[in-house]
């Protein structure tokens, strides 16, 4: 059993530590989007302004993300977390105590990006402590801190109401204070941390092919996860009048599925190759998303959401159990760079409904353009199986699903 394997291999405590840090992170990352719909009210801004500025998070991670990676790989995840942390309170303290010109959003939303930048020091403390065949398991338990997703949308709105949006970045000063303190006592550094290399030497990965395959096909995954996570609030409440506190329940519910389920796409990757499951992942968010641009009942639409935020969190899981297998020794950079590139699909989507918004006055072609784009993923993945049957034989191909 996988789960008992986890107390006799590796280090729980780092694999917990990561967890939170990631978790809390996950949380700042997004709590421009779990708040859009009071910024909007205060700054009265447009569909695709909003768009843009729920975007600006995930597009700056990409680019900490990549310069974390390199930290990762030279000085080791807890070192470059703790950095990480302490500064996210920038723009925490920023956007409270200051914060009353929509400009400044701009650049309160590039420094949140280095919270999101947390996934290249979390998912590489976790899987260098780990064997290669929990690497899904171990990777997906990391990667789940993007539940804390579900506490900006529940938890926003609702003090929102009582202090503001800007006294809800104030308060998110203490959970994060928190996990800084309690990371520094459970983190320890993986025992097979590479030696520092020269930074040129890094930038290496992009000469492969893989690591393009993996950008993309995340670009999708992850990049739909966050992208929606930021936007579907104000979804709701222009498209179907949702109050604020409610949408934010409606964008809760539908994040739980991409969160819970991504250690269970993990898990499945290890059992089924990492390939084989996103093809069915693939198929099933562009469904579901084609159902969503129908833009039918509030109903339907929130249970094709669910099924299809839930498609996305296993695919994320499901990606990163082939990334360790490919790239064990480069996991900080190469996680950085793939990180990079689901964190530019997530500044792209907010903006491709906003703007197909303003522009057609309905969510429809926004959401069949995502469909789309699945669908081209789909067939990227396709192209990538024919490539790893060569490359990955044997027992490393069954693993993965060829």
């Amino acid at each position: 059993m996988k789960l008992a394997e986890l107390r006799k291999n590796g280090h729980a405590p780092s694999l917990l530590a990561s967890f939170l840090y990631f978790d809390v992170s996950f949380m700042i990352w997004v709590l421009l989007g779990a708040l859009s719909v009071y910024i909007t009210a205060d700054f009265h801004l447009s569909a695709s302004q909003i768009g843009l500025i729920v975007a600006i998070p995930p597009l700056a991670g990409s680019v900490f993300r990549i310069v974390l990676g390199i930290l990762t790989d030279r000085f080791g995840p807890k070192k470059t977390a703790i950095g990480g942390m302490v500064v996210t309170m920038i723009p925490l303290i920023w956007g409270w105590q200051f914060g009353s010109y929509a400009s400044e959003l701009y650049y309160i939303g590039i420094l949140l990006g280095v919270a999101g930048a947390s996934f290249s020091a979390s998912l590489p403390m976790a899987s260098r402590w780990y064997p290669p065949h929990l690497q899904g398991l171990v990777m997906g338990i990391a990667g789940a801190g993007n539940s804390g997703t579900l506490l900006a949308t529940l938890l926003g709105p609702r003090i929102a109401e009582h202090v503001g949006w800007n006294g809800v970045m104030g308060l998110a000063l203490i959970p994060l204070t928190l996990v800084l303190f309690s990371y520094f006592f459970m983190a320890k550094e993986p025992p097979n941390q590479p030696k520092p290399k020269a930074i040129k030497a890094y930038f290496s990965v992009f000469k492969e092919k893989d690591t393009w395959y993996f950008c993309l096909l995340y670009s999708v995954t992850f990049g739909g996860f966050v992208g929606l996570s930021n936007f579907l609030s104000y979804f709701f409440a222009s498209q179907y009048s949702v109050p604020p506190i409610r949408a934010g329940e409606f964008v809760t519910l539908v994040v739980a599925s991409g969160s819970c389920l991504r250690p269970v796409g993990g898990l499945i990757a290890d059992k089924i190759g990492g390939v084989r499951l996103l093809q069915f992942l693939f198929v099933g968010v562009a469904l579901c998303m084609l159902l969503v641009s129908a833009l039918p009942s509030l109903s339907i639409v929130i249970a094709a959401l669910f099924v299809g935020m839930g498609c996305l969190g296993m695919g994320n899981g499901a990606i990163f159990q082939l990334v360790p297998q490919r790239f064990q020794k480069e996991i900080g950079m190469v996680t950085g760079i793939i990180g990079a590139a689901g964190g530019i699909g997530g500044f792209f989507l907010p903006n491709i409904l906003g703007s197909l918004k303003q522009i057609t006055g309905h969510y429809t072609s926004g959401f069949l353009s995502f469909s789309f784009i699945t669908f081209l993923a789909f067939g990227l993945l396709l192209l990538a199986q024919a490539g790893w049957k060569k490359q990955w034989q044997g027992g490393k191909g069954k693993s993965i699903g060829i």
